[in-house]
């Protein structure tokens, strides 16, 4: 179980990748207007927010600096997207010493 786990888990590069491009889209701006005040191509950039590239700590950090944000921002939502949602599948109720489960 812990093998079928881990093996659906996505890649952190996908994950930042995505958190990128929805950062650059919320503002409005090309791939080449936030590579450009990032110090990168557009090319790369559209690289890592497909989740092609491994970026390094630097270029992560370029690009957070060009979309005016932080990486304790990044890191956090990113986290966020890890964690799993649970939904409890049923609520056991104890009626008149009768257990019911209602649905969710």
């Amino acid at each position: 179980m812990a093998e079928e786990q881990r093996a659906a888990e996505p890649l952190w590069r996908d994950l930042v990748g995505r958190r990128l491009r929805d950062l650059r889209r919320g503002r409005g701006e090309t791939l080449t207007e936030t590579a450009g005040r990032a110090g990168i191509s557009p090319q790369y950039l559209s690289e890592i927010e497909r989740g092609v590239k491994e970026p390094s700590s630097e270029m992560i950090a370029a690009v957070l600096g060009a979309l005016g944000t932080t990486l304790l921002d990044l890191t956090t939502s990113v986290a966020g997207d890890l964690r799993p949602v649970t939904v409890p599948l049923a609520v056991p109720v104890a009626v008149s010493g009768s257990v019911y489960a209602l649905a969710a």
